[in-house]
């Protein structure tokens, strides 16, 4: 007797891709937990997979220390000189975590360097014409910096309009908003202390080793908790081997730093905050269901809609963190110079950008972690700070921190396409 059933060549469902899929979840669902839970094979492949991905990107920045402490005669490495790198990618930093936000939803913001530096002009000019208290102009600059960002969120998110196009008229629109907040003044200094001391404050010594190592035992803690859990409920778990380089590479690095900063004048209070935002969003994005919906926004937003989630109310929030934290960045460079001025930095964006994607971060949405912003920013900063200390003109910094970013984006579209390749 002849089966009712269409051929298998007719039924959607059989399709070669389908077919890989229900092999993939067959073999998943046969895998028992005691197989699912032993340890990986260690490798230098798996050592340059999952929490260990940047290290490619710490190559390169050794490669760029040792070159420009050889070329510097030693300068380049010395702890006063260091120490004004680390001060001085602060704002940077701070920029780099709002373009990680918006870059993992798959969009792009080309205004958050304008919307810096025209928050900061806001906070400067009723803390110096209208003598507010300091807290509350850094509040009203910050406000300023949401409500941007809840404008750009309804044209890209409710009206679709592309980000692209958003923001660089947003760009423009904020600049102006600069000039006419500034009025006839081109530079405009502020005087407060609070305001003033925000940047270039530097921790007690008992602050600046205790909250690195407590911070440093927390992380050791959180690894061995995650790696108990996953045992626990019967995934992968990581090579011991990878877990102790993985420790070891924490603590060498946070001790060299806290060495070299506590033998000139101590931890930068504006290293700790920006490093404190970092961990803050890290939190958010890998351990909260708004992480997770972003991540999914940023692989497919269609699929992520038709799971459930409100693929426009993300878009918004996520544009309205991104203005935020540039508005914080904008008051952090005026902490830093003590002053506004209205010629908006030309570098600022591509640097914030830069970091971010240098840092491993995707331009195509959903992959990469706010952890980049560190050590792109490092690489950023120290190819400046490097030729500054060359004597190099702006014009050879330009040159090189572009052909940087365009690497690092080439990278990125080949990683894609090789993961695509393997059906990832």
């Amino acid at each position: 007797m002849k089966s009712l059933d269409p051929k298998p060549q007719d039924t959607p469902q059989n399709s070669p891709d389908n077919n890989r899929d229900a092999a993939q979840s067959s073999a998943l669902v046969q895998q028992s937990p005691a197989a699912a839970s032993q340890r990986a094979r260690f490798s230098l492949r798996s050592l340059m997979q999952g929490d260990l991905g940047f290290i490619p990107v710490l190559l390169t920045l050794a490669l760029i220390t040792i070159y420009f402490q050889l070329t510097t005669s030693g300068v380049f490495l010395q702890a006063r000189n260091l120490s004004n790198l680390t001060q001085q990618i602060v704002a940077i930093g701070i920029l780099s975590i709002a373009a990680v936000l918006v870059l993992l939803l798959g969009e792009i913001d080309l205004s958050l360097a304008a919307v810096a530096q025209a928050c900061a002009a806001i906070m400067a000019t009723v803390s110096v014409y209208q003598n507010w208290n300091p807290w509350l102009a850094m509040l009203v600059a910050l406000l300023s910096g949401a409500v941007i960002g809840l404008l750009n969120g309804l044209f890209i998110a409710v009206l679709r309009v592309p980000s692209f196009i958003v923001t660089l008229a947003g760009s423009i629109a904020y600049a102006g908003l600069l000039l006419v907040v500034m009025g006839p003044q081109t530079t405009l200094v502020v005087r407060d202390p609070t305001i003033r001391a925000l940047a270039p404050t530097y921790l007690p010594p008992a602050l600046g080793w205790g909250i690195p190592l407590v911070c440093l035992a927390l992380y050791a803690a959180g690894v061995w908790y995650n790696q108990r859990r996953r045992s626990q409920v019967g995934l992968p778990i990581k090579h011991p081997t990878q877990l102790v380089l993985q420790l070891l590479a924490a603590t060498v690095v946070v001790l060299i730093l806290m060495f070299l900063f506590h033998s000139y004048q101590g931890v930068p209070q504006a290293v700790m905050i920006a490093l404190g935002l970092v961990v803050i969003f890290w939190l958010v994005l890998r351990k909260t269901p708004f992480g997770r919906h972003l991540y999914a926004v940023g692989g497919n937003a269609e699929a992520a809609r038709r799971a459930g989630i409100n693929v426009v109310r993300m878009k918004l929030t996520v544009f309205i963190l991104a203005s935020t934290l540039a508005a914080f960045a904008g008051i952090m460079m005026t902490s830093r110079s003590t002053a506004v001025a209205t010629q908006i930095s030309s570098t600022l964006l591509l640097n914030a950008i830069a970091a971010a994607v240098i840092g491993g971060v995707s331009l195509f949405g959903g992959r990469g972690s706010v952890w980049a912003v560190v050590l792109g920013a490092l690489v950023i900063g120290s190819l400046d700070n490097g030729l500054d200390l060359l004597n190099q003109d702006q014009g050879v910094k330009n040159i090189v921190q572009g052909a940087v970013l365009v690497l690092a984006v080439t990278a990125d579209a080949v990683v894609r396409r090789a993961g695509f390749s393997r059906g990832k």
